[in-house]
């Protein structure tokens, strides 16, 4: 019946045959801790339009976000910083052009980070505060451009000139002093879940920074060792710091998908594209050696099909070297997932809607990788040749927990203190009073259906997932039967995101 319908409506058979259910999703059921993030990029306004008001904003914050926990996603990861600037109040640099749409440094007159993070943490969503740290302007802007209180106004001679942008110059002593200081701001303010840096380090071969490096790179016959020393430097004092201030506080990051090359290095991946290593100054090996960050997303933006960067290939190089290389602590690989390529590509691997389906099913039969980052939120509500739809229907069918760091922090909370349900009409709204004790940050509410077997290891049983406000906590459940009599278990989740062993479990009335 299935296969009549379809071909009436013209879809080749081609496409038909791709729609086959997959023996990898059979074989890889949806785990019970996956990262399932969406990029939400604000420079130059790709997934947020400027000048909304503060109702304007919110509405859109919320129906972001209740589109996605719709679809099982289960973290944001929100750019708050696209360039030297916030969008948030800052004392360290000025409002974002791309929340009004006006000079830099335009208050808004709301904080869209903290409407963003209340509405992802209310719909039990983490937020991870995206930075990128070294970029001034985009290519459409000049430094005429910036706010007065910009850092690049400020201190003139810490700016480097690139094609036609500008950088902050990273191996400058007072560069990296500012970073720091500006991620110590966001993370001692905000309640964010982690910090994200993506792929933009240094921009290129030719960065002008000679003078720089003859000034402060005397320990190093190589400029291209001093300049991925500078981002290792960052890198590790971002880390130290975030958990000086808040110890479960990640820190992520998501380089381009190829460290190095075999070509020009045996132990690289077996690819020949452009190496952060090589062309960006970012030794991202080091950083998973040195455990100086708690998550590392390469961004595998290819097919499996492609020769010259196949998604296979670095998927097996990338989980070897987290399983091998990972000295200090564990690293968690998620992979970046290019949902922009999408029917939108000159490599035609990118016209079956099951490409990115399938490769999401590669990460979990891999059974290293542990989750993916989706590029980017108007991709995924774009929905090219239905490859949303699938991923959604097929894949992300139950929710998920973000994976735990038991390394920032194993200790294993209690379950809550005290669980009430109140069964009206269609819905249940379960209410926790866990006022007595400060171990956990979230809570995971289940369902059981009359005399179902309780089950917490099975996913399909998650009905939701609600932040603690200050010991208490509400979840109201849309989805129930009115006729039939449910069992609620509730688990406690520690600020690293270790589950408590039991839970408070209430039934409903009949």
């Amino acid at each position: 019946m299935t296969y009549l319908k379809v071909i009436l409506v013209g879809i080749p058979l081609s496409v038909l045959l791709f729609a086959s259910f997959s023996p990898a999703q059979a074989a890889n059921p949806a785990p019970k801790e996956e990262m399932r993030a969406s990029w939400i990029s604000t420079v130059t306004n790709i997934d947020m339009k400027p000048g909304m008001t503060e109702a304007e904003y919110t509405a859109w914050a919320q129906s972001t976000i209740q589109t996605l926990e719709k679809k099982n996603f289960n973290t944001v990861i929100f750019q708050v910083k696209p360039t030297s600037d916030a969008l948030y109040p800052s004392k360290l640099a000025p409002w974002s052009t791309y929340i009004t749409g006006k000079k830099q440094g335009t208050d808004p007159g709301f904080d869209p980070l903290q409407i963003m993070l209340d509405t992802a943490h209310e719909h039990g969503l983490e937020l991870h505060a995206w930075i990128n740290p070294y970029r001034v302007t985009m290519v459409s802007q000049g430094l005429e451009d910036l706010a007065s209180n910009n850092i690049a106004i400020q201190h003139p001679e810490w700016v480097v000139k690139h094609g036609g942008q500008y950088y902050l110059d990273p191996g400058l002593p007072g560069v990296q002093a500012y970073l720091v200081d500006a991620v110590k701001e966001l993370v001692a303010n905000y309640d964010v879940d982690a910090v994200h840096m993506d792929d933009y380090f240094y921009p290129g071969v030719e960065f002008s920074d000679q003078e720089t490096y003859e000034k402060y790179g005397s320990e190093f016959t190589d400029i291209g060792d001093w300049r991925r020393h500078n981002v290792s430097q960052l890198v590790e004092d971002i880390n130290q710091n975030i958990k000086a201030i808040k110890p479960w506080v990640q820190f992520g990051i998501s380089p381009s998908g190829i460290w190095r090359n075999q070509a020009d290095d045996p132990t690289g991946s077996a690819t020949n594209g452009n190496a952060h290593y090589d062309q960006l100054f970012a030794d991202s090996r080091q950083w998973i050696q040195e455990g100086s960050i708690d998550y590392i997303t390469p961004q595998i933006y290819w097919s499996r099909q492609l020769a010259v960067a196949s998604y296979s290939v670095l998927l097996d190089w990338w989980s070897k070297q987290v399983e091998t290389q990972a000295f200090v602590h564990p690293v968690y690989l998620y992979i970046g997932m290019a949902d922009y390529k999408v029917n939108n590509n000159f490599d035609t691997a990118w016209e079956n809607p099951r490409e990115l389906p399938e490769q999401i099913l590669d990460n979990r039969a891999n059974k290293i990788a542990k989750g993916q980052m989706h590029f980017t939120l108007r991709d995924i509500l774009k929905n090219a040749l239905g490859y949303a739809d699938i991923v959604e229907e097929e894949i992300y069918t139950a929710k998920s927990l973000t994976p735990a760091t038991p390394w920032n922090g194993s200790n294993v909370p209690k379950k809550p203190i005290n669980v009430d349900v109140d069964k009206q009409g269609n819905s249940v709204k379960i209410m926790i009073n866990n006022k007595k004790r400060t171990d956990a940050k979230k809570y995971v509410i289940y369902r059981f259906e009359g005399n179902q077997t309780v089950d917490y290891q099975n996913p399909e049983n998650i009905v939701g997932v609600t932040y603690d406000q200050n010991g208490t906590a509400t979840f109201v459940d849309l989805d129930i039967d009115p006729g039939k009599r449910y069992t609620y278990g509730v688990t406690s989740i520690s600020h690293t995101g270790v589950e408590s062993k039991d839970a408070k479990e209430k039934k409903t009335k009949k």
